[in-house]
C-alpha cells in the first residue's frame, strides 16, 4: 500500500473539486484553478516537482486543452450555423411529421437525433438543442429536459467525433512526448503488444461500444417509460410497454452500425454514423407505416400540468413549417418559422453540412497520405521551458478545423445573411468561453498528477499521485474493482460536467487499478469511458444548461432525482458486464 502521506496529498486535488463543485456549488471556472494550485502544492511537497517542472507540465496541459477547445468550438459553430440557417427546424419538422405520438418523437428526436448531435458536437449540446425543439412541439419543458438528458447516453462516450477517447486517452492519459520515452503507462501499453497508443485506445473504444450496445438496449424504453410514468395523464408505464417493438428496432438500427463502426473505423465515428444510419432506417420504416402505434399518445390537457412543469417559456403549437406555427427560440421568445428561417429549404439541403463533415472526416482519417500531410502541420513546442515535456497542436488536422470549414461552406449553401452568420459566431463564442479556463486548468491539474510518477520523489516511494490512489482503491475493492469503474467515471463527469474531463481525471487511475487487481486494463478503462457518459445525465452543468434553454431554472433537484433512475440502471448493469468481460468472457485481454 502506498505511503499514507502521499495518498492524502494525492487526494487533495480531487477532494477540492468534489467539495467546491458538489457541496459549495462553485462553477468549474473557479474550481479548476484552485484544484490546479492544490495539485501543484502537493506535487512540490510530496514529489519534489520544482517550479520549472510544474510550469512545463501545466503549459503542456493547457496546450492539450486548447486542442479540445478547437474541436468543441468548431462543432458548436456548425451547430449554431445550422440553427441560424433554419436547417435544424427543417430536420426537426421532417421527423415530427412522421407522427404526433410523443413516444415516437422520443425515439426519433431524443434517442436518434440527440445521439447524432452528441456524436457531432458533444459537451452537453443535445439536451440544449433537442429540449427547445420538443417544447416547440408542445412538450412540457420539464418532460423535454428529463427525456432529452436520458436519451443519448450511448453516444456520449464518443461525443464530438471521438474527443473523449482520442484526446482524453490517446493525447493525455497514455501520451508519448515526441522526444522522450513516454509515461510509465505508455511503456506498459507498448509491452502489451499494441503497435501504438492509438491502437490501444481503439480497442478501448470497441469494448466501450460493446458495453453500451448491450446495456443500452433498454435506454429507448426507459426514456419513454419515464415520460409516461411521470408526465402522462395515466401515470403508468403501460403506454411505454406498448412501444417495446419500436424501442428494440430503433436500438438495433443504432447499435449495430455503432458497434461495427467502433470495430472497423475506430473511436471517431461510432455515435455519428450509428445515429445517422439509425435515423434513416427508422424514419423510412415509420414512413412505410411499420411500428406506428394504433392510437397516438399525448400528454394530458395543458391546464392539468403542475406549475413546475412549465417555467418562463410556454410550449408551442409545433414546428411543422406552416406560416402560422410557432417555435420556441433559445432566448425564451417565440417566432414564426417563416419569420425566422428559409421555409423553402429541402431536407437534403439541411442535412448536407453534416454529410460533408462525415465525408471530410473519413477522407482525412482513412487515406494515409492525406492523414500524414495534415497531421504534420503543427504548432510544436519541444522541451517546454527546458523540461522533458513537449506538445503540439495539429491546426489543420483537428476535426474542429473541418467543422469551421463546413460552417463557412454552409453560409453559401443555405443562403445565410450577415446577421445570421454573426449570430452563429456570437453563440459559439459565448458557449465556448466558460469552458476555456475550466479545461486549461483541469488538464493542467491532471498533467501534474500524472507526471508525479516520473518526478524525483523525496520520500523514496516510486508511486505518483494517481498510482498511489489506484493502489489504495485496489486494496479496498480487490478483484471486484471493475464493477465500480463505471461509477468512478460517472462521478468524474458529475463533478466536471464532461465525459472528456472525467476520462482525463480518472483514466490513468483506472488503468493503474486494473493492473493492481489483475483485471484487463482495456476493459476497465472502457468502463471508465462508459461511466463518463453515465455521469453526464446528472452533471450539474448539463442539467442547468438544459433547464435554462426551456425557461425552468431552479428545478435542478427535481431533474437530478428523476435522472438517478437511468444512472443507477446503467451503472449497475455496466458494472456487472464489466466484471463478466474481465473474468469470464475475455479474461486474457490486456
Amino acid at each position: 500500500m502506498a505511503d499514507l502521506t502521499l495518498v492524502l496529498l494525492a487526494l487533495l486535488p480531487l477532494a477540492a473539486i468534489a467539495i467546491l463543485m458538489v457541496v459549495l456549488l462553485q462553477p468549474a471556472t473557479r474550481t479548476m484553478p484552485i484544484a490546479w494550485a492544490i495539485a501543484a502544492g502537493a506535487a512540490y511537497i510530496g514529489w519534489d516537482m520544482g517550479p520549472q517542472l510544474l510550469a512545463g507540465a501545466s503549459i503542456r496541459g493547457a496546450m492539450t486543452a486548447t486542442r479540445i477547445l478547437i474541436i468543441v468550438f468548431g462543432a458548436i459553430l456548425l451547430l449554431y450555423t445550422l440553427k441560424e440557417s433554419g436547417a435544424f427546424e427543417v430536420i426537426n419538422a421532417g421527423f415530427s411529421s412522421l407522427s404526433d405520438d410523443r413516444r415516437v418523437q422520443s425515439i426519433l428526436l431524443v434517442f436518434l437525433m440527440g445521439s447524432f448531435i452528441e456524436g457531432a458536437a458533444g459537451f452537453g449540446t443535445p439536451a440544449a438543442i433537442v429540449g427547445p425543439l420538443l417544447v416547440g412541439l408542445g412538450w412540457p419543458p420539464m418532460a423535454a429536459v428529463v427525456v432529452a438528458l436520458t436519451g443519448n447516453i450511448l453516444a456520449i462516450t464518443f461525443g464530438a467525433v471521438g474527443t473523449p477517447l482520442i484526446i482524453g486517452f490517446e493525447d493525455v492519459v497514455f501520451a508519448q512526448d515526441p522526444n522522450q520515452a513516454g509515461t510509465a503507462a505508455y511503456q506498459i501499453v507498448q509491452e502489451g503488444g499494441f503497435e501504438s497508443v492509438g491502437a490501444f485506445v481503439a480497442q478501448i473504444g470497441v469494448y466501450a461500444a460493446l458495453i453500451h450496445a448491450v446495456v443500452g438496449i433498454a435506454i429507448p424504453f426507459i426514456g419513454i417509460a419515464m415520460m409516461t410514468r411521470f408526465f402522462g395523464e395515466e401515470r403508468s408505464i403501460q403506454p411505454a410497454i406498448e412501444m417495446i417493438p419500436l424501442c428494440l428496432y430503433a436500438w438495433a438500427a443504432f447499435a449495430i452500425p455503432y458497434l461495427a463502426t467502433a470495430v472497423f473505423l475506430g473511436p471517431t465515428f461510432p455515435a455519428l454514423l450509428g445515429a445517422m444510419v439509425g435515423l434513416v432506417i427508422v424514419a423510412l420504416t415509420l414512413r412505410a407505416g411499420f411500428f406506428l402505434p394504433d392510437e397516438e399518445w399525448d400528454f394530458g390537457p395543458r391546464e392539468s400540468w403542475p406549475d413546475h412543469w412549465v417555467g418562463s417559456i410556454e410550449p408551442g403549437e409545433g414546428v411543422s413549417g406552416s406560416s402560422g406555427d410557432k417555435t420556441v427560440t433559445a432566448d425564451g421568445g417565440t417566432a414564426s418559422f417563416k419569420d425566422m428561417h428559409n421555409q423553402d429549404m429541402s431536407l437534403l439541403t439541411a442535412w448536407i453540412p453534416y454529410v460533408l463533415v462525415a465525408l471530410l472526416l473519413v477522407v482525412t482519417r482513412v487515406i494515409p497520405s492525406v492523414q500524414e500531410t495534415l497531421a504534420g502541420i503543427q504548432l510544436q513546442w519541444n522541451n517546454i521551458l527546458g523540461t522533458p515535456y513537449s506538445e503540439g497542436i495539429e491546426i489543420v488536422y483537428l476535426p474542429g478545423t473541418l467543422f469551421v470549414l463546413v460552417a463557412v461552406i454552409t453560409y453559401a449553401l443555405h443562403g445565410m445573411d450577415s446577421e445570421g452568420i454573426k449570430e452563429s459566431w456570437s453563440e459559439a463564442i459565448r458557449n465556448i468561453l466558460p469552458a476555456v479556463i475550466a479545461l486549461w486548468f483541469a488538464v493542467a491539474t491532471v498533467m501534474i498528477m500524472q507526471f508525479t510518477g516520473n518526478a524525483p520523489v523525496s520520500t523514496g516511494d516510486e508511486l505518483g499521485m494517481l498510482q498511489a490512489l489506484s493502489a489504495l482503491a485496489a486494496d479496498i475493492a480487490g478483484p471486484v474493482f471493475p464493477f465500480f469503474s463505471g461509477f468512478i467515471g460517472a462521478f468524474g463527469a458529475f463533478i466536471a460536467g464532461s465525459n472528456t474531463v472525467s476520462d482525463i481525471l480518472f483514466g490513468l487511475f483506472q488503468f493503474e487499478a486494473a493492473l493492481d487487481v489483475g483485471a484487463p486494463t482495456v476493459i476497465v478503462v472502457a468502463a471508465q469511458a462508459v461511466g463518463g457518459a453515465i455521469g453526464n445525465l446528472v452533471a450539474i452543468h448539463n442539467v442547468v444548461a438544459a433547464l435554462t434553454v426551456v425557461g425552468l431554472i431552479g428545478e435542478e433537484g427535481r431533474v437530478i432525482r428523476l435522472e438517478l433512475i437511468p444512472v443507477l440502471y446503467y451503472g449497475v448493469f455496466a458494472g456487472i458486464l464489466t466484471l463478466l468481460l474481465s473474468y469470464v468472457i475475455v479474461p486474457g485481454a490486456f
